[in-house]
């Protein structure tokens, strides 16, 4: 397909070349085109025909041909990602018959096809395309009843979505869209007006004059707008969802680094306040206040179980992302005012070791972290959970073999039972879809928060060296630098370099510690670089998520209230495409930069 968009308005210059299956785009332009580009593609694939036949997202047709005279075909199927997992029952085939049965597209999946008495008659290893047609065809070979053949034929191609083809265009448009709209049109945002969104301030302000790097509300930023992205649904593709159980998805990075840069900011923000001559009293109440508010609307607002009755205790969810970033928010900022001191702007503190003035002051704090993980560790591995075995780190389920079904989370989610009540945690976690769990677990929940707070504390960590290396680029670098490999490291030995075999696996429903190590390597190098390109070189100024970064939680709370109205969602014409949803999310997406755009012109932010 080829389409070309063109007018001759001054205001207007736009030149699409699409070509549907594989090929890159080419885009032209003069103005912001993230909402127009993305509205053009959800045109053009909206009259995207996909098969007729009746098939869910991530889902191809199977069709059982049992050719064999004297055996009764019964099909299992595993998806290589469920670990150590119970085969489950797709389709069965009487003989001389054809069965017929969506099979999962998500990820290779083997199959077993078993004949009467539960005799293994092959086992076939194959990834299925979403909303092909196949045909497993089974047969005795050369007509001797003792031997039989089991080949997969493909009755018509897997639907090709174009993922390939909107991510290219949604990454060009957004290149353009800072390039083009915030440099040379409307602008670039002075660095004088960079202002901290983290800091404990009154509710509306017309815009502070405290002076900010950039890099930290352009991190922000960065994180916010790939979870509003991922809470719109992403598109429905399985790498922009939450992982089932151990590994990681792009879902599973937003969360823990917003965790990671709020921590940052809370050590710029404490030192910047006592330099001002700001009482620790008084500060301890600002931290108090916002901590409490943050829980409010996190527990009365932001809470998916309004479908269950609005503020209906019974089945209200208590913990919550709002939640655990007021309880981490408070534990660190109060760590930190214990033994805060106003940072002078070329800080030369005397010290036996001038190399480590950011960690040897500051050794109780180190102190109290220790204790805290181990209070993690101990209650993970050592407390006695009812009915499964001590230090069960796994989904339950089919997982285990089918061992533990009603242990879901081990020590955590008993926890969380006993204190919070089954019904006032998340009712719908990520095993259940792949796993086929039944119990309630909520990974916001009590023990997880532990090592939310040591996350935080190790964003306190590269606030502290941005305080105490003011100004020196590349010792603020090397040490970043030096963290990441060292969190690597322990994340390595944690998790042997496995998915699902080490010690500790990576783990975003618990939070494990291997998980807060290897998102923190991640978010030092992340910080590093965007450091290096908005704050030392200024190759960038950090839009266009400089912009939501500001107005953090205006953005986050706006985006899960009105999630389900337009013009942030719709009604589709085919809810089982992922252009269509890619489509919406994007535009959505994008609708949330737009206004934190222009909340940032008005000068209006959000401040609790």
């Amino acid at each position: 397909m080829h389409y070309v968009v063109v007018s001759h308005d001054d205001n207007l210059i736009i030149g699409l070349e699409c070509y549907y299956i594989g090929f890159p785009i080419q885009f032209q332009s003069k103005i912001p085109r993230l909402l127009i580009v993305n509205i053009v593609i959800f045109l053009l694939l909206t009259f995207g025909v996909r098969p007729a036949w009746d098939l869910k997202i991530d889902q191809a047709l199977l069709q059982v041909h049992n050719e064999l005279v004297n055996e009764n075909l019964t099909v299992y199927w595993l998806s290589d990602y469920c670990y150590q997992c119970l085969y489950q029952e797709l389709i069965s085939v009487p003989m001389n018959s054809i069965g017929t049965g969506p099979v999962d597209s998500q990820h290779a999946v083997t199959l077993i096809v078993n004949g009467s008495n539960s005799k293994q008659i092959c086992r076939i290893h194959y990834h299925f395309g979403e909303f092909g047609n196949y045909s497993l065809m089974v047969k005795n070979l050369h007509n001797n009843i003792l031997q039989f053949s089991c080949n997969i034929i493909i009755n018509q191609n897997p639907f090709n979505s174009n993922l390939r083809m909107l991510l290219c265009a949604s990454f060009q448009d957004t290149y353009d869209f800072s390039l083009h709209f915030f440099f040379k049109e409307l602008g670039s945002p002075s660095r004088a007006d960079s202002i901290g969104s983290d800091l404990p301030a009154s509710v509306w302000s017309s815009g502070p004059s405290l002076h900010r790097l950039r890099s930290l509300d352009t991190f922000r930023g960065l994180a916010l707008i790939i979870m509003v992205f991922v809470n719109y649904g992403g598109g429905k593709y399985w790498f922009f969802k939450h992982q089932s159980w151990n590994g990681l998805t792009v879902a599973d990075l937003v969360f823990p680094w917003f965790v990671f840069i709020m921590g940052t900011s809370i050590s710029l923000s404490l030192s910047s306040m006592l330099r001002r001559g700001c009482s620790k009293w008084k500060l301890l109440g600002k931290i108090l206040w916002r901590s409490l508010l943050l829980f409010l609307i996190g527990v009365i607002i932001v809470n998916p179980n309004y479908c269950l009755g609005p503020l209906s205790w019974e089945n209200l969810r208590i913990p919550g992302v709002l939640q655990r970033l007021s309880c981490t928010y408070f534990v660190v900022a109060v760590l930190e005012l214990l033994f805060a001191k106003p940072v002078p702007d070329n800080s030369t503190l005397e010290i036996p070791c001038p190399a480590l003035r950011d960690i040897l002051p500051y050794w109780p704090q180190w102190l109290f972290m220790m204790a805290l993980e181990t209070v993690w560790l101990c209650l993970t591995f050592l407390l006695n959970v009812p009915g499964c075995p001590n230090g069960y780190l796994g989904p339950g389920g089919i997982g285990d073999f089918g061992n533990y079904p009603n242990c879901t989370g081990g020590a955590a989610a008993y926890i969380d039972h006993v204190l919070l009540g089954e019904k006032h945690i998340y009712q719908h976690p990520s095993s259940n879809v792949l796993y086929q769990t039944t119990v309630a677990f909520d990974p916001e929940g009590i023990l997880g928060t532990i090592n939310s707070v040591i996350m935080a504390f190790l964003g306190l960590q590269a606030g502290k060296i941005l305080l105490f290396y003011k100004d020196q680029h590349r010792q603020i670098m090397l040490r970043f630098c030096i963290w990441s490999v060292v969190m690597g490291v322990i994340s390595a030995v944690l998790t042997e370099c496995s998915k699902d075999e080490g010690f500790i696996p990576v783990n975003k429903n618990l939070w494990s510690i291997s998980y807060v190590t290897t998102l923190s390597s991640f978010g030092f190098v992340l910080l590093l670089l965007i450091y290096y390109l908005v704050d030392v070189k200024k190759v960038w100024s950090g839009s266009p998520f400089f912009f939501p970064g500001m107005n953090s939680i205006l953005i986050y709370v706006g985006h899960e209230i009105f999630e389900n109205y337009f013009p942030f969602k719709w009604k589709m014409q085919d809810a089982q495409s992922h252009s269509e949803h890619l489509a919406q999310n994007l535009i959505a997406t994008s609708l949330w930069v737009f206004i934190s755009y222009v909340l940032y012109r008005k000068r209006i932010f959000w401040k609790i």
